[in-house]
């Protein structure tokens, strides 16, 4: 980017994605100003310890993406604790909730994404928590005392991460999900079901097909005390955990014009319809060339990579963000990861024991290789990220053979 010393970029958004955005233009050689704005007091961190460690003892805090000298000494401007408000696309201004403004010549935005609650009778009770930030993971590990009772309102990734948190403190532990499995929008049904076994083999309530009707408090504090089921059933809750998705926090976006579906639309080049301004992570509906079609996104890969390319491209680059995309979830000891965003499928295979937890369910489409999911095969699943990355898709005896190995499949 010619005479960059001479620019502003402004950062939207001190997530993960935002975090790692303000690394790559200063890695990249970017010289110029650099502004980043979170509405949360704490400088960027990474999200995935707040369901997976921070629940799971006391004491276990979620380290900061760096070191708080790294800002100074990289020379980025932080404004935490401040949200902003409007995007003048025409001066190019964004203003800030603390009424200070921003002036950039190119504009990323890293917003995520709004935890979905639930608008019954009783919602605003307390001890009715959703997980997103690092203050939620706080308050709900306080509440996982041995002995209490907890509800979890979701069969998703996060909720059955709290879940198994919560049990491996000692807590009675329900999961409703309104589905007919765990994890179904994401995942196929053999996984469901074996995760289900899982939840159950360790205590776990798992309350399928069945949904949430209203909270009940105690009239002394103020607390909820029962969740009542579309059923009719009285679960008894010290706390409530809602896990029932994120929505994109597209309100700027929408607000200044920018083109929105299901999250702000990118290209491939996570450019928006203005092309001074980009947008990564959470918040985007982004063109994934490896797919060949949109795709929204929430997960840690996406964010930070996703942001790394966008912040080359506001240096200059013109890199597209193609990746395969990658997930994971650890529950009760066991990983599950899964590679691939499959719209649909018609044959599926398997390689190992997916009911005894070890093995890989390979998704296929018209015999094309289209997603994966693996439980406890880390290793075997990077080569599988490697296949789908190439577009390979081997012959199903070869997939589903143990005395195959993956790395030969690459050849």
């Amino acid at each position: 980017m010619s005479n960059s010393s001479t620019q502003k970029f402004v950062v939207i958004g001190a997530g993960h994605a935002g975090g790692r955005a303000v690394e790559a233009m200063r890695a990249n050689g970017f010289d110029g100003a650099v502004h980043l704005i979170g509405a949360e007091t704490a400088p960027p961190y990474e999200r995935p310890p707040l369901s997976k460690e921070m629940l799971v003892a006391s004491g276990v805090e979620c380290p900061p993406m760096h070191p708080d000298a790294f800002y100074a000494d990289k020379d980025i401007t932080l404004h935490l604790g401040v949200t902003a408000t409007r995007i003048d696309r025409e001066t190019r201004v964004v203003t800030n909730s603390d009424g200070t403004q921003l002036s950039y010549d190119r504009l990323l935005l890293c917003g995520g994404g709004r935890v979905r609650r639930l608008d019954i009778p009783g919602g605003d009770l307390a001890n009715i928590h959703t997980l997103r930030t690092i203050d939620d993971s706080r308050a709900i590990e306080a509440l996982l005392r041995s002995g209490s009772s907890i509800v979890v309102i979701g069969g998703g990734f996060i909720g059955l991460e709290v879940a198994s948190a919560a049990r491996s403190r000692g807590c009675a532990v329900t999961v409703v999900e309104a589905a007919d499995r765990l994890m179904g929008r994401a995942l196929p049904a053999e996984i469901g079901d074996a995760f289900a076994n899982l939840h159950r083999d360790n205590g776990v309530d798992i309350r399928l097909n069945t949904g949430v009707d209203r909270f009940i408090g105690d009239s002394g504090d103020s607390s909820v005390r029962e969740v009542v089921t579309t059923s009719g059933d009285k679960l008894p809750a010290d706390a409530v955990i809602v896990g029932i998705g994120v929505d994109p926090d597209t309100a700027l976006a929408d607000a200044c014009g920018l083109a929105v579906n299901n999250g702000v639309v990118v290209d491939e080049f996570c450019r928006t319809s203005d092309p001074d301004i980009y947008a990564a992570g959470d918040v985007t509906y982004h063109f994934n060339p490896l797919l060949g079609r949109h795709v929204r996104l929430e997960s840690w890969q996406n964010a930070q990579n996703q942001a790394i390319a966008a912040a080359r491209n506001m240096c200059g680059e013109n890199e597209a963000f193609a990746e395969i995309p990658w997930f994971w979830s650890d529950q009760f000891g066991v990983n599950l990861q899964m590679s691939g965003a499959p719209i649909a499928w018609d044959d599926t295979a398997i390689r190992g024991d997916i009911p005894g937890l070890d093995g890989i369910l390979f998704q296929l489409n018209e015999e094309s290789l289209v997603g994966a999911i693996s439980l406890n095969r880390p290793r075997d699943m990077r080569f599988v990220k490697r296949l789908m990355t190439a577009g390979k898709s081997p012959p199903r005896d070869a997939l589903i053979d143990e005395a195959v190995a993956f790395r030969d499949l690459l050849k």
